[in-house]
């Protein structure tokens, strides 16, 4: 299910194609996202990781070595120990007999620390789908606002040349002209900051797969069209299958199996040795042997066990502070998108349309005379301005179904929307 995560709609629509340059790639959000999982160094690393744990994995199976060794005595010394006449040569074989199951325990946390790994690189694989789902948003964000300029600049270029007429017919002052044209220049501004913001923005996202020089271009999609999300409870109940909270099941296991192994510690090992000695006096060879048990194991081994336990038992403190934590933060995004959605649809069905008949009116009372430049713009203005609200509203509710997509790992997408007022001309 969390795999799924990769289908996230930036702009939930059906996208539409916009005429692009030859030279340029166009990049699709998954597109984006098969970049990211073949490149990003975080991903990359885990591969790495597990090797290592891996390495950790056979080392903890290998039972304590053997120790062969050789031992001479009764020699270099005074008198009838000078050189090595009545020198003792004993060769000895020595190990570790590992009792209380230690082996097992071992293993089993080693393989424990592997299984979850899978789990922590897909938590970091969804973190990092979520931000290129926000930065290709920038970008998209970026090529809406210069549409909206490009709008603005096609409605005071229109006051412009109407202002101009009026000026040569005498009806109208100078000034009107000059107004006119310089609020055609700060569209014109707008329209240039917006580029500027797009080509920011596509480098930011190809940073996410060490592209220097983005030859892109991405996918133009409806921002404006926001899917249906579930209610709250139901979203809520999708949190218990996060992997933010299903780690917490390895971790279980984890500090298990770390608890099991100090348990192991208070069964004390045997030392064993096993040997020839030859005897210098009569030429003869005997066989040797020792026993040894450390004494006190377990009263040692008390305070592993007793952190093993209390870290064992905090591990439910820690999911339920974290289980709060994503339940907040999915209470603010699911409020945020109803707002935010609300917002939207309340401006496009609502708003923008009165205002764009009322922009109209204006224009044909200027022209007819029965009417101000005043009126005119201060209507213009404020439909530009509509539309921006309406775009930050929507962008709102997509970094929030972004948050929500990344909580629950379900992806919500919305059918083809129709072209509406105030994201066409």
């Amino acid at each position: 299910m969390w795999l799924r995560l990769a289908a996230i709609a930036v702009f939930a629509a059906a996208p539409c194609m916009q005429v692009l340059a030859q030279s340029r790639e166009i990049l699709t959000l998954d597109d984006a996202f098969a970049r990211l999982a073949q490149a990003h160094p975080d991903l990359r690393l885990f591969e790495s990781q597990r090797t290592a744990l891996t390495a950790e994995f056979d080392r903890a199976g290998l039972r304590p070595p053997l120790v062969a060794g050789l031992a001479i005595e009764n020699a270099l010394g005074s008198g009838a120990t000078r050189g090595f006449d009545e020198a003792e040569i004993s060769l000895t074989l020595a190990g570790v007999l590992e009792r209380g199951g230690k082996l097992d325990a071992r293993r089993t946390l080693a393989q424990t620390r592997i299984d979850a790994l899978a789990l922590q690189r897909e938590t970091r694989r969804l973190d990092l789908l979520a931000e290129v789902a926000r930065r290709y948003l920038a970008v998209n964000a970026a090529q809406q606002l210069r549409r909206i300029a490009e709008l603005d600049i096609a409605q005071r270029q229109r006051t412009a040349a109407a202002a101009r007429q009026r000026l040569a017919a005498g009806a109208s002052p100078e000034s009107v002209l000059l107004t006119a044209q310089a609020a055609l220049a700060r569209a014109e501004l707008d329209r240039d900051r917006a580029a500027q913001r797009w080509l920011s923005s596509r480098q930011h996202l190809a940073a996410l797969w060490g592209e220097r020089d983005p030859l892109f271009e991405v996918v133009a999609g409806d921002p404006l069209a926001l899917p249906t999300i579930p209610d709250f409870a139901a979203l809520a109940e999708l949190l218990e299958r996060t992997p933010e909270l299903a780690r917490f099941a390895d971790e279980q296991r984890l500090r298990e199996a770390r608890l099991q192994l100090a348990r192991r510690q208070a069964v004390p090992d045997v030392d064993w040795q096993v040997g020839i000695r030859r005897l210098q006096a009569d030429d003869d060879v005997a066989l040797i042997g020792s026993l040894a048990i450390p004494l006190g194991s377990a009263r040692r081994a008390q305070p592993d066990i007793r952190a093993a336990e209390a870290e064992l038992a905090m591990l439910g403190i820690e999911r339920e502070a974290q289980g709060l934590a994503l339940y907040s933060t999915l209470a603010d995004a699911h409020g945020r998108y109803r707002v935010a959605q609300l917002e939207t649809a309340r401006l496009q069905a609502d708003i923008l349309p009165r205002l764009g008949k009322a922009e109209a009116a204006a224009e044909r009372a200027y022209r007819a005379g029965a009417s101000s430049y005043l009126e005119w713009a201060q209507l213009q203005s404020e439909r530009t301005s509509a539309r921006r609200q309406q775009l930050e509203a929507a962008l709102e509710a997509q970094g929030a179904l972004i948050e929500i997509q990344r909580l629950t790992g379900q992806a919500f997408v919305a059918g083809p929307a129709a072209p509406t007022e105030g994201t066409t001309p």
